[in-house]
Parts: structure tokens; sequence; C-alpha cells
């Protein structure tokens, strides 16, 4: 079986994977997703450094760096053309593409009768303002596409959110605005592999971002059912061979649903709980794909 990794060389996450398919006897290189070629009409379709990517039976994406727009979609093309041509990519393009889209999981599951946070999104200045208002004048501003709470930013006050969202409107983003949510800076991280929880932990911020990647502490969670069974609707409904699911629990106990992860980490993870999650990713994928 040929597996190939479209990531980040000598990472932590890299070197975590690798390790674990050479466990099984297996080879797995890593080629970043920025140094594909695409081929039409030649006889090739798509290589990086020479190693024809259609040739591997499974490719495990760990990571899509920022770039344009342009950038972004041949790179999501490029995973669609690995697919249409019968390799097996995890996540899927399909999947990675509504992960990565904050609005697009939202509605997904609220449709599900999921409970996530009262959420406005507009591309206009005065709608922004009119949401700050509505939603409370305590809310959190997000890109929509972003993640390790990376350019979130809680907003009070009606004079900083009128800059806030001038800055957003010169720079031709969206507006993105939540309703911000007590819950003791604390929330959940729950990992699915296969439709099942694998772990779980909570994380614990010194401010009410909870993200680890922000500073927080983190110690295992067993999670309830209602708990668990939201998380792995979340990651069913994406249709997500794994992720990483986050849920707040607010201060009046209702759990929100806040975003599913496509690409997760979990460093974090398994300093905090143990669980190795590389090797349990290598062995659904054998698992499921090794035919």
């Amino acid at each position: 079986m040929k597996i190939a990794i479209l990531g980040r060389k000598d990472t932590w996450y890299t070197n975590a994977l690798q390790s674990a398919f050479r466990n099984k006897n297996i080879e797995a290189p890593c080629f970043p997703i920025t140094s594909l070629t695409a081929s039409v009409g030649t006889g090739k379709y798509l290589s990086s450094s020479e190693n024809r990517l259609e040739a591997y039976d499974v490719i495990l994406v760990r990571a899509i760096p920022s770039g344009s727009l342009e950038q972004v979609i041949y790179r999501m093309d490029a995973l669609h053309r690995l697919e249409n041509l019968g390799v097996k990519v995890i996540n899927s393009a399909e999947t990675i593409e509504r992960g990565v889209d904050k609005y697009y999981t939202l509605t997904r599951m609220e449709d599900l009768g999921i409970r996530v946070p009262e959420t406005i999104v507009t591309e206009r200045f005065d709608d922004a303002v009119a949401a700050f208002d509505e939603l409370g004048r305590d809310v959190i501003v997000k890109p929509l596409f972003g993640s390790e709470g990376k350019g979130m930013v809680r907003v009070t006050d009606k004079d900083t959110a009128y800059r806030i969202f001038r800055a957003i409107e010169m720079g031709r983003y969206i507006f993105y605005i939540q309703r911000y949510i007590p819950h003791n800076n604390n929330d959940y991280r729950v990992f699915i592999i296969g439709g099942k929880v694998a772990a779980a932990m909570i994380r614990r911020g010194t401010d009410w971002k909870c993200n680890i990647a922000n500073g927080a502490d983190a110690e295992p969670f067993k999670p309830d059912s209602v708990i668990s069974d939201i998380s792995i609707k979340a990651a069913e409904v994406l249709k997500a061979d794994y992720a990483g699911v986050d849920i707040m629990p607010g201060e009046d106990g209702t759990n929100y649903l806040i975003e599913v992860n496509s690409i997760p980490g979990w460093r974090g993870l398994e300093k905090a709980t143990g669980f190795d999650a590389a090797s349990h990713i290598v062995d659904y994928v054998l698992n499921k794909y090794n035919s």
C-alpha cells in the first residue's frame, strides 16, 4: 500500500505520522501541497518533485497553508483531481472545504438541531454595526477562515467596533460576528476517528480564548452522551474520517458547538491525555483502505 502525506516536512505532526506508518513497515513520504504541478492532456496528472501522486493509494492531508484565493482554489482542485483518479484523500477535499468555512459548518450544525452561538454574517458595514447592537454589544469578531484562535477579537465598545468593522470593510473581508458566551474560560476538544470518540480534553484558558496555542492548559475529559453525540454528528455531517470538534459549555448549562476542525492538531491533546492520535489515525487508515 502506497501512502503519502501532504504537509510540511520535518514538523512534529509529519514526523509522528511517518513514525506510526514506519511501525507498520510503510514509508510515507511528505510533499508540500505548494509543490504540486498539475498537467492536463499530457498523460501526466499531478506530481511533486518528479513523484506522481496519482500512483499513491492514500494521501493524508496534514497542512494546507494560507494563500491567495487562486492558490487555495488550485490546491483544493488538486485534491479533487486526485480523488477523481481513485486516490483516497483523508480528509476529503469536500470535508476540508466545508470544515474550514465557519459559516457553512454552523449552518449544517443548526440544521441538525445542534445548539450554536448566535451569529451574524454579512458583507455590509452598516449591517455589522447593527449586528453588534443586536447581539448585546459583547461579541466575538472572527475571520471566516482561520484556526487556533488567530484573528479573533472580543469587542464590547461601540467605538472600537466601528474602527474594527471599518478595517474589515477596507480589507474586503466578511463580517463574522458571534454573541459572546460566558464560559468560565473553558471549552472541550473532542477528537473523533472513524465516527467514534477517540479522546477528549477540557481546555482552561487564562482569558476567554481557550486555544492551546494561546497558552491554555488542558487535562483529560470524559464526555457524556450529549457531548459525544454532538461531536459524532458534527464529524459525520462533514464526512470527516477524523476531526477535532470544539464545544463550549455555557454558564447556563448549554453546550454550544463552536467549530469542527477538518485538519485538527493533536499535540496538546496528546500532552494532556497521553492519547497517541498519529498511531490511531494510521490504524484507521490501514483498516479502512488497505484492500
